[in-house]
């Protein structure tokens, strides 16, 4: 019985508290990121950060990228250069987005919402300002312009590093498996996105346009992006939320009726009532409006009534006149006997 006190007492702080506690707006709680995605962006941010230690300190990765730049794979395996040079287009910036904002557009139409375009427009985005600053701050030559053997090539106004194919392709096709509504999808998703961008990277480096630690550090920008969404939905929220309210409002003002136009009423005016005792004023005649007729030109000659004409047929008519339709005084021909 005291143990049923007890737990009863705690219930009722327990709801006490939480009665006192305001509750907060859905889009500004911070989404929890799970155990398993802190642990996997930290160790691709660590990964990012030796990858560019490894560039700036010319290491053993430098010497492993002039190795493969000195192999030259576009001359060892010429036959397949023309399919690759097609397979790098899934890593370009244009072409991608407009096939992924196609479909996620008509996933938006189908759910109404927003969602899955402001959340590819925060990915492209957010791969736009952080690669990019990477980019220009480190300033890295590619292998087709580099200048000393077995230099890293780093701060000579390059834009090289980290591979903008590489990174765009983890991002792009990344995307559709994080916007995925099934676990299944998600997965078969993550495996053919993960494929296309490996594909990309290692095109790049056949290709000769990249350094293989470029190609890893995209790997390692685009797997940043992907693994920092969750912590724009709050912000996608907001957006999808104002946007909806701006339609409405437009909607709203564009379907407000018209004032209807005044219809003059018309004034009914009463006879004018002569006073008492004096004799109502005469009215004067009004004169006729209507015009004179236009006179009727008729050809000259006796004219008959329309009844009193005889029906003509091509060959003139052959029937005899009705009595009834005859003029007034006029006497009936007599018939021709024929002889028998």
């Amino acid at each position: 019985m005291r143990t049923e006190l007890n737990l009863t007492r705690r219930l009722d702080r327990v709801f006490a508290r939480l009665d006192r506690e305001p509750e907060r707006p859905a889009h500004l709680d911070v989404p929890r990121m799970s155990r398993h995605r802190v642990v996997l962006f930290t160790a691709t941010l660590a990964f990012y950060l030796a990858i560019v230690w490894a560039v700036v300190i010319t290491s053993w990765l430098v010497r492993l990228d002039w190795q493969v730049m000195f192999f030259r794979p576009y001359q060892q395996w010429s036959e397949i250069h023309w399919f690759v040079d097609y397979y790098v287009v899934l890593g370009q910036r244009g072409p991608t987005a407009v096939m992924v904002a196609a479909w996620l557009g008509w996933r938006s139409w189908r759910q109404h919402t927003l969602r899955p375009l402001l959340t590819l427009g925060a990915s492209l985005l957010l791969l736009n300002i952080t690669v990019g600053a990477a980019k220009y701050g480190m300033g890295r030559l590619g292998p087709h312009y580099a200048t000393v053997i077995g230099s890293n090539e780093m701060g000579l106004g390059g834009d090289i590093f980290p591979s903008g194919h590489t990174a765009n392709a983890v991002v792009t096709w990344g995307i559709l498996a994080y916007l995925a509504s099934t676990p299944t999808a998600r997965r078969w998703l993550s495996a053919v996105s993960a494929v296309t961008s490996l594909g990309v990277g290692m095109a790049t480096v056949y290709l000769g346009t990249h350094w293989l630690s470029d190609v890893l550090l995209g790997w390692a920008a685009g797997l940043l992006i992907l693994l920092a969404l969750p912590w724009c939905e709050p912000l996608i929220a907001r957006a999808e939320t104002a946007v909806f309210d701006l339609r409405d409002r437009w909607r709203a003002r564009r379907g407000r009726t018209a004032p209807a136009p005044t219809v003059p009423v018309p004034v009914v005016l009463k006879p004018r009532t002569a006073p008492a005792g004096q004799p109502a004023p005469a009215r004067e005649p009004v004169a006729s409006v209507r015009g004179p007729r236009a006179p009727i030109h008729l050809a000259p000659g006796p004219h008959t009534a329309r009844s009193e004409r005889t029906p003509l047929t091509p060959a003139g008519s052959r029937r005899p006149p009705h009595a009834d339709r005859l003029p007034r005084g006029a006497s009936q021909p007599a018939r021709p006997v024929s002889g028998g």
